[in-house]
């Protein structure tokens, strides 16, 4: 059975960047030449075709990502950020993110952001380490940092989040100490803090198998994400996601979304979005994005979610919040099934392998991962999928 929702979230993706990193394999494409207004037109295009199949109802949370959104120059942004308010209804207390590069945020752009409506900005930082931010191809450097918090701050904007990462390429664990220090030292009520993937069609994948790629041992980045866990929960932030951290109230509300299972809008090249158990992906290319909207929905693939790997997926992303999921969302997403009758089985093998707990209320189950179970999430994860209990 397929439960038709209105989604009460929207992701949109401006896909150009200063310059290209080396570990990133993003939809993403060097600024200079690109046609950054017809892209404008394209996505305001998108917008129109999308309301018109999918009315929304309230959005309540905007998350504009990238690329680098804040390449756009402030009247682009002006321009952008009117066309969302003009076909997405925001609630009046809408939590609107968008990406943000160090040094791409002087104070006429952050006050077009904010005159349009955004209200949380999320600063790709990655290190306070100019050395590696030199060796992934970031072009920021650590005083870039400081003046885009400090520009931010003098706008108005209190809601900043900054990402970092961990298991660079001659990263220690001296080295990420005290990028979370210099991090925590800011105040700023939200942290991401990710470890480096290498995926294909990047720069360090090459390196990888060229056997010139200095990571870290796996017991090193290891004892990398022990320490953030408890620097940063020493320093007051809840836990509250894997890889994310805040103080009281100030969590990702938009990529709860995500972790929930929960429908949302995707507008923009190469943009997923998920709409009553249909997942599309849209194309990638600017240029033929540009074209395809103007003629129809810029879809790359559209694909109906199996019921089977919708629960799967509900679980895998549901436990990465440390609340953890309820038995009575699972019903409720998928009505006339139960949690413990569908995973029952590999439930009971996590619990007893500690790596998951079950806290009993007056009228539901919630499972959680334990603390040993936030350290080998990726086996709680793996567990679920092509269970076939």
């Amino acid at each position: 059975m397929t439960i038709t929702q209105s989604p009460r979230a929207l992701y949109i993706h401006i896909p150009f960047c200063t310059n290209k990193c080396h570990y990133c394999d993003f939809t993403s494409y060097v600024l200079k030449g690109q046609p950054v207004d017809q892209y404008l037109d394209a996505l305001e295009q998108e917008m129109a075709r999308t309301v018109q199949q999918w009315p929304p109802v309230e959005i309540d949370t905007v998350f504009v990502g990238g690329g680098t959104p804040t390449v756009l120059t402030p009247v682009q942004m002006e321009r952008f950020l009117k066309s969302v308010r003009t076909y997405f209804p925001l609630a009046p207390n809408v939590e609107f993110t968008m990406e943000a590069n160090p040094g791409t945020t002087d104070i006429d752009k952050l006050s077009a952001m904010k005159a349009g409506g955004v209200n949380r900005i999320s600063f790709g930082v990655q290190s306070f380490d100019n050395g590696l931010l030199e060796r992934i191809g970031r072009i920021h450097s650590v005083d870039d940092v400081y003046r885009s918090i400090e520009n931010a701050r003098a706008v108005g904007f209190t809601n900043l989040s900054i990402d970092l990462m961990f298991g660079l390429p001659g990263q220690t664990v001296e080295l990420l100490a005290d990028s979370v220090n210099r991090a925590m030292e800011l105040g700023l009520p939200h942290y991401s803090i990710y470890s480096l993937k290498v995926e294909e069609n990047t720069l360090f994948h090459k390196l990888y198998e060229r056997n010139e790629l200095p990571l870290p041992p796996e017991e090193e980045e290891f004892n990398m994400f022990i320490l953030l866990m408890d620097m940063l929960k020493g320093s007051g932030y809840a836990h509250y996601e894997i890889s994310n951290f805040a103080k009281p109230g100030y969590e990702s509300r938009h990529n709860s979304t995500y972790w929930r299972n929960e429908p949302y809008y995707g507008l923009g090249a190469g943009a997923h979005g998920y709409l009553n158990r249909m997942r599309h992906v849209n194309l990638k290319g600017i240029t033929p994005y540009i074209d395809a909207s103007a003629q129809k929905l810029p879809r790359l693939e559209t694909l109906e979610v199996p019921e089977d790997e919708a629960m799967e997926d509900l679980m895998m992303v549901g436990l990465r919040l440390l609340e953890g999921v309820p038995a009575s969302r699972f019903s409720k997403q998928f009505p006339g099934h139960t949690l413990e009758r569908k995973f029952g089985a590999v439930i009971d093998k996590l619990l007893n392998d500690g790596l998951l707990e079950a806290e009993q209320t007056v009228d539901d189950t919630i499972y959680r991962l334990t603390d040993k179970g936030v350290l080998l999430g990726n086996e709680v994860f793996g567990a679920f999928i092509g269970y076939t209990g």
